[in-house]
């Protein structure tokens, strides 16, 4: 196990139906620190501007968590909730397979994004929706979904896709352009973004077939790569997400950050998605308690790794930051 007992743990906390709201209280000082490095990255005038659209857009689209992010927002007392909550640039490795005891189907996954602090700040959370109690591996404030565990019914994780890229007959767009016209016709759209489709989903979806097919079929503002672990063996998939479509690859199957179906392309989030989609490829039928979160999969912006079974209800999460782990491996059921 990829574990240091000299290293907190990640906290487990109930938030039952708070949602965002409970999960910004219950660790004030990691929110707040979140924001301070989006002001240290983008300025304090840029996060304030780029909050406002933010909120903006999902107002315009009817968003059903604008009271939560409202709320966050109100306690925060400054601009930066509603950018965070609206914020997917980031690199992911993701795997769906047999569990190696025979328990059914497990995910694994590491979620890699450049902010500073997020391992630290990396909660368990323990929701409550109409469907019953799930486990949310998150951040404070957060109203989204990325990685969750929904025992007895689905384990869920969501990954980036590469950037749409445009090109002017031969000529492809540079990629400064391309990411402003992509903000903007995502800002004409009033379906969800994926970490909130996911959030509905793990709220309500009564089990594994409910959960593909709302991922499959319900429209969506940005595309996605989501991957699903069910209960009984063969039932997970990889589903690429395109706004108004999806490709299935049935389990086993893993992803990075680019696309698996041919032909399809974009521009790159990371330089190494190749070669952790690869690695994980290789080791994900006998990975073991963490044993896997080595290079090219761990790297200096991985701020989570996460091994959850929804058959047990177990799951195995890991907080890192730039230099190496900072949380000891910590088991929940």
């Amino acid at each position: 196990m990829n574990n240091s007992n000299d290293l907190p743990p990640v906290p487990d906390l109930t938030i039952g139906t708070g949602g965002a709201p409970a999960l910004f209280a219950a660790a004030v000082e990691s929110a707040q620190a979140q924001i301070d490095d989006a002001n240290r990255r983008f300025t304090r005038v840029g996060v304030a501007l780029a909050d406002a659209r933010s909120k903006a857009w999902l107002e315009r689209a009817g968003n059903p968590f604008l009271d939560e992010i409202d709320a966050v927002a109100r306690a925060a007392g400054r601009p930066g909730a509603w950018l965070l909550n609206c914020s997917y640039e980031w690199g992911c490795t993701s795997a769906v397979t047999p569990d190696p005891n025979g328990q059914g189907m497990r995910l694994l996954r590491t979620l890699d994004w450049p902010f500073h602090g997020l391992g630290r700040a990396l909660m368990g959370a323990r929701m409550t929706g109409p469907a019953g109690e799930w486990f949310n591996i998150t951040w404070p404030g957060f109203a989204g979904v990325l990685t969750a565990n929904c025992p007895r019914r689905f384990a869920v994780a969501f990954n980036q896709t590469p950037m749409f890229a445009r090109r002017l007959g031969p000529i492809p767009f540079p990629m400064p352009l391309d990411w402003i016209l992509n903000r903007i016709a995502m800002g004409k759209r009033r379906a969800l973004p994926p970490a909130h489709l996911l959030r509905q989903v793990c709220d309500e979806a009564n089990d594994y077939a409910e959960a593909k097919r709302r991922v499959c079929e319900t429209p969506l503002a940005a595309s996605c790569f989501v991957t699903l672990a069910g209960l009984e063996p063969g039932e997970g998939c990889v589903i690429e997400r395109h706004p108004n479509g999806a490709i299935v690859h049935e389990a086993p199957a893993a992803i990075t950050n680019h696309w698996l179906t041919p032909g399809l392309t974009g521009h790159a989030r990371t330089r190494d998605t190749q070669t952790r989609l690869a690695r994980m490829q290789d080791v994900m039928t006998t990975a073991r308690d963490l044993d896997w979160v080595v290079a090219p999969i761990l790297n200096s912006h991985t701020r989570l790794a996460a091994e959850m079974n929804p058959a047990t209800g177990e799951s195995l999460v890991q907080g890192y930051e730039k230099d190496g782990a900072v949380t000891r491996a910590t088991p929940f059921a």
